[in-house]
């Protein structure tokens, strides 16, 4: 996207956001049709899909890599940092041993993926602002390295990523090439979590923090106000969440099972099904107000196994974990 101002960052995001609205009252069929795409995906095999009707991925405004993702992020720390206010997200994570590691939702809500080595594991942090899906991904695929750009696609409102050393399409969601060389294959998901900055530098007052990116964006700002209060998803053409469940609700999805958020921040300790998860005031939704800062308290979120390790999950909306898992169980607790 080229740098800009942080007023022209905000301009540009409200461009986007109209673009894509007037791209959803056009045929479907003008992004749903592989012809159009080789154009710009010369290298990516469209004969190989899992998905069932194109029309189900869309154009989100900007193009392939107008997001651009963050290749070897450097690292500050803890001490060190200034910008980041206490309720702001970042993603944790903590692997093998090694030095924790955050990576602040202020950042990755204008690039979406950072590809990183942890402990000489390869990872990719990733974050979907309309999903508000926070995964960590293991970068390793049959032997090879892979590093994920943003495609400027989504599927069901997801961002769907793609790997630069094959083309293949992936859907961030749940972790799987869903188009190209490497359709059906499956990223494995790292444990990692979203938790306020004062949680992490608290517990974590000699670990690092990833530093501010070398691009001029509105960081600490979010172009989505008052996305987690909206209606509707951006964007989605599928089915609404059962039981009454606001389509933009959080829920705690481990594996195809979904814990309302609203019903863990009331017991805030829930043991089921071999999991302990609990809630924890403090972390501002960085999909509220204009500044990340300022957002409503949605609290932080851990899942632990009976043993006391970590387990991979994800807190994203409640119409995203219906769409890709149409089977899935919900935890409501009666």
């Amino acid at each position: 996207m080229g740098d800009f101002s942080n007023r022209d960052a905000m301009g540009q995001a409200a461009g986007m956001i109209r673009l894509a609205l007037v791209l959803l009252l056009l045929p479907r069929l003008l992004w749903a049709d592989p012809s159009v795409w080789r154009q710009e995906w010369p290298d990516t095999d469209f004969s190989q899909s899992a998905v069932p009707d194109w029309a189900e991925i869309m154009s989100g405004g900007p193009p392939k890599d107008s997001i651009p993702a963050i290749d070897a992020p450097l690292f500050i720390p803890v001490a060190e940092e200034t910008r980041i206010e206490d309720e702001e997200p970042v993603i944790t994570v903590e692997l093998g041993g090694q030095t924790p590691r955050a990576y602040p939702v202020r950042y990755l809500m204008w690039h979406e993926i950072v590809n990183d080595t942890v402990g000489g594991v390869p990872v990719a942090v990733t974050f979907c602002p309309l999903c508000n899906s926070g995964i960590t991904f293991d970068r390793r695929v049959a032997g090879r390295v892979l590093s994920f750009g943003v495609s400027g696609k989504l599927r069901n409102s997801d961002m769907v990523m793609y790997d630069r050393e094959t083309q293949s399409w992936w859907q961030q969601a749940i972790g799987e090439a869903v188009v190209g060389d490497l359709t059906g294959t499956q990223l494995r998901q790292v444990p990692t979590w979203m938790e306020s900055w004062a949680e992490y530098r608290t517990r974590n007052p000699g670990a690092l923090v990833m530093a501010e990116p070398p691009h001029n964006r509105a960081y600490g700002t979010n172009p989505y106000r008052n996305y987690d209060s909206s209606r509707r998803p951006f964007l989605y053409n599928g089915e609404m969440p059962p039981h009454g469940i606001a389509p933009l609700a959080r829920v705690v999805r481990v594996g195809s099972r979904a814990w309302p958020l609203d019903r863990l921040a009331e017991m805030q300790e829930i043991s089921e099904t071999g999991l302990v998860l609990t809630w924890r005031a403090g972390q501002a939704s960085a999909l509220d107000t204009g500044q990340i800062a300022a957002g409503r308290d949605v609290g932080s979120v851990r899942v632990l196994d009976e043993g006391g390790e970590n387990v991979a999950h994800d807190v994203m909306f409640a119409f995203a974990f219906h769409a890709f898992w149409p089977d899935g169980e919900w935890m409501l607790g009666r």
